[in-house]
């Protein structure tokens, strides 16, 4: 089972984040659902993710990752060297999650929210649940 990668379908830096994950993720090993979109919704209800959380989440294995636990979860599952930000961990969880949040509550003033968003290719439509009919249940 792909691990899901939840995110805000608003903003700019999330839709980078989800280009960068694309780029580097040659075995598809991540699929993606907007936090804004039916699946979204639906996987945030499933797995009792708050409102409150309005940035990336990874679904993995049926357990949520939020904010710097789920950015260091993605970068480990990248091809290359990215996989070495796991190193990250030895930062306290509170010392990372506020380095997230300020990145988070600023998202929109630095990046900016999307009018209009990049068609995927079929292969990458594919990863994407709100683009499927039966999308996956993790």
């Amino acid at each position: 089972m792909p691990a899901i990668v939840l995110f805000d379908g608003d903003c700019n830096f999330c839709d980078a984040s989800v280009q960068f994950i694309l780029n580097r993720d040659t075995k598809g090993h991540f699929h993606f659902a907007s936090l804004q979109g039916e699946a979204g919704k639906a996987l945030r209800t499933r797995h009792r993710i708050p409102e409150a959380i309005d940035s990336i989440v990874l679904l993995k294995d049926g357990v949520p990752y939020l904010k710097s636990d789920a950015a260091i979860r993605i970068a480990e599952g990248l091809d290359g060297g990215w996989r070495w930000l796991g190193l990250i961990r030895i930062v306290p969880r509170p010392l990372r999650d506020f380095g997230y949040d300020v990145i988070a509550k600023n998202r929109y003033k630095w990046f900016g929210m999307k009018e209009t968003c990049k068609l995927p290719t079929p292969e990458e439509r594919s990863r994407f649940l709100d683009q499927q009919t039966n999308p996956p249940t993790s």
